[in-house]
């Protein structure tokens, strides 16, 4: 196996010259939190070649062995987080914390499609059966779980633990364990906040688990199970054993456990009860019932005052455009009238100066004329000794 993934009978060993090391080294030591394309061009640096060769075959043979039991892939996996983690050995936990997530990131979101619900194991039906077991649950409500809910006298738009499911619906699309288990940091936070304007003190262990039940139930998220396992199998160990993440993710395994054996003293029903609302037999009562149609009714007024407030919108924006259009033509008109206008005396003029340029042709002729007979006369008087001076 050694020789399979490393290429030498012996895991590999760095053998550089401790100039090249130091550089490496601190240029991973000024890497922000969360910069994962500084990472990216830190490890394409030509001093990091030998990590990135050390990656690319990790990830080229897991590729090529795909068909290999999932539970031997996460172990290969996490082989490989232990021996890449060893090479920062020298750096505080924090900093090595912060690189193996970018390891973690840069190596699943390439084997995600090879790894994630596996054919070796039975993630899809389980996948499957959980989704089955929440769908037929769906007629339980928040006062079952007894999960405090906003009292009438506080105004609130909606479902307040609507945040909450479509954080752990968007855990789905992700592809890093990381990233997937920031989705459920991100629920379990709405869960709190919905859990604070509910009840006027903080919120208790007791109280957040009922919530994410509850969120769980409502939302169905595709794929449960396998996103959880996939966390488990192929993300870093100190996520799931150590700070916020490793709580909600353990919470929420809680829950799904909870789910998966819920029956009726669960909820404060009896077993008859409880297997009548499975049956849909029973419905819940009129209370909630009402409860419900309230929460649905505002919610339709609501929609129904943001859509007047849109058609009024609209409808001052066609105004103003029909304005501004007949404004345009306003101008567009008069500009018109005034060209034409001054077109029209453009023309009167140039007729006017032919006419007197004409005139001053003709009176300059006859000047001309008058001047020719003038002259005939004169000579005609004249005498021969006047010819000669």
């Amino acid at each position: 196996m050694r020789r399979l993934f490393w290429g030498s009978p012996s895991p590999p060993k760095l053998q550089e010259s401790s100039e090249s090391h130091a550089n490496v080294l601190k240029a991973y030591q000024s890497l922000g939190a969360g910069d994962f394309t500084g990472f990216l061009k830190i490890l394409k640096s030509p001093s990091s070649q030998r990590l990135q060769s050390r990656c690319t075959a990790f990830l080229n043979t897991m590729e090529a062995y795909h068909d290999l039991p999932v539970q031997k892939q996460s172990d290969l996996v996490q082989d490989f987080y232990q021996s890449f983690a060893e090479y920062f050995n020298s750096f505080p936990e924090a900093q090595v914390t912060q690189i193996m997530e970018h390891v973690e990131k840069l190596i699943m979101t390439r084997l995600h499609k090879w790894v994630f619900c596996h054919d070796s194991c039975d993630d899809e039906q389980k996948d499957l059966a959980l989704q089955r077991r929440i769908r037929s649950l769906n007629w339980i409500t928040p006062q079952m779980l007894s999960v405090p809910f906003p009292d009438k006298k506080i105004e609130v738009t909606g479902d307040p633990f609507l945040p909450a499911i479509t954080a752990i619906i968007e855990m789905d699309a992700k592809r890093a364990p990381q990233d997937k288990l920031a989705c459920v940091s991100k629920c379990s936070q709405h869960v709190f906040e919905a859990l604070s304007t509910s009840n006027s003190e903080p919120a208790n262990a007791d109280d957040f688990l009922s919530g994410l039940v509850y969120v769980v139930l409502k939302a169905n998220p595709p794929r449960l199970h396998s996103n959880m396992q996939y966390v488990i199998r192929f993300g870093l160990p100190h996520s799931l054993m150590a700070g916020e993440s490793g709580y909600y993710f353990t919470n929420l395994s809680c829950a799904v456990a909870f789910i998966e054996k819920l029956d009726g003293p669960a909820l404060n029903l009896s077993q008859e009860e409880f297997e009548g609302y499975m049956l849909r037999q029973r419905a819940p009562s009129a209370g909630k019932r009402q409860r419900v149609v309230s929460d649905t009714q505002h919610l339709l007024e609501e929609l129904q005052g943001r859509q007047e407030k849109l058609d009024q919108g609209m409808d001052s924006l066609s105004v103003q455009l029909q304005s501004w259009v007949h404004a345009v033509n306003s101008q567009l008109d008069e500009a018109t009238a005034q060209f034409a206008l001054v077109q029209t005396e453009v023309t009167a003029k140039t007729e006017s100066s032919q006419v007197l340029s004409s005139s001053s042709h003709d009176a300059l002729l006859q000047g001309d004329d008058k001047d020719e007979s003038v002259l005939k006369l004169m000579d005609q008087h004249a005498g021969p000794q006047d010819t000669d001076c």
